[in-house]
């Protein structure tokens, strides 16, 4: 039976590939103010600006590849059974060829309808106003905006309780709830946390090793490790 590791992931490991990070530039995100584009005021001031926005994401995302890091992730699946739980809304780590990944904020590659968050759908190209769901309601990108609940948030806390080791690779841990995820993990649950400025993490009970290194860096060492403790 292989051991189950819990991998959450966040804006680091996309950034190796060159995707932007919400943090770049004193909260811009490529020149928006991140609640203009990321919040559903902003979304009801100017659709059309939140649509262009990540109408370009999306075009970025057929543009970038799946890093080091993302390859390391999806080979450790031979090994150990592998739960991704990541914040980032790229579709790297699917690329990659990891099978289990849970999208906390959203995915860029699906859109929803304003009406009934259940209404989603596969989506490749630009979204724009006119562009319906089945009962003529205006689809939206299927990313959770700040202010919003977190749909998958229960799954992932499911999936942390279970975990044999449990790896946070590539967040700043400042985005709440993903944050507090960890904090679910049986108390003597060996965690990994990679990150080459790591935040400092209060109130932890497990064992917990620091690896000051950016994601692709930090995998491979990760993998070592955990190959001497199965």
């Amino acid at each position: 039976m292989k051991k189950k590791l819990v991998i959450l992931t966040g804006a680091g490991i996309s950034a190796e590939s060159g995707i932007k990070t919400f943090r770049d530039a004193d909260g811009l995100w490529e020149g928006h103010n991140v609640m203009d584009v990321a919040s559903p005021e902003g979304w009801h001031r100017n659709k059309e600006l939140v649509l262009d926005f990540y109408n370009q994401r999306r075009r970025q995302l057929h543009e970038v590849k799946p890093n080091h890091g993302h390859i390391v992730l999806a080979e450790l699946e031979k090994d150990f059974d592998v739960h991704i739980i990541t914040q980032n809304v790229d579709n790297l780590h699917e690329q990659a060829g990891s099978t289990k990944v849970l999208h906390l904020h959203g995915e860029l590659l699906k859109v929803r309808s304003t009406k009934n968050e259940d209404y989603i759908l596969d989506w490749l190209h630009d979204l724009v106003i006119g562009d319906l769901d089945d009962k003529g309601n205006q689809l939206r990108p299927h990313i959770v905006w700040f202010g919003e609940m977190v749909p998958a948030l229960e799954e992932a806390i499911n999936i942390t309780e279970q975990a044999e080791y449990v790896a946070v690779i590539g967040t700043s841990l400042q985005v709440y709830p993903a944050a507090s995820l960890m904090h679910y993990a049986n108390p003597n649950t060996p965690i990994f946390y990679i990150d080459p400025r790591p935040a400092s993490i209060n109130s932890l009970q497990n064992p917990l090793e620091i690896i000051a290194m950016n994601a692709t860096e930090g995998l491979p060492l990760l993998r070592e490790k955990l190959f001497k403790l199965k």
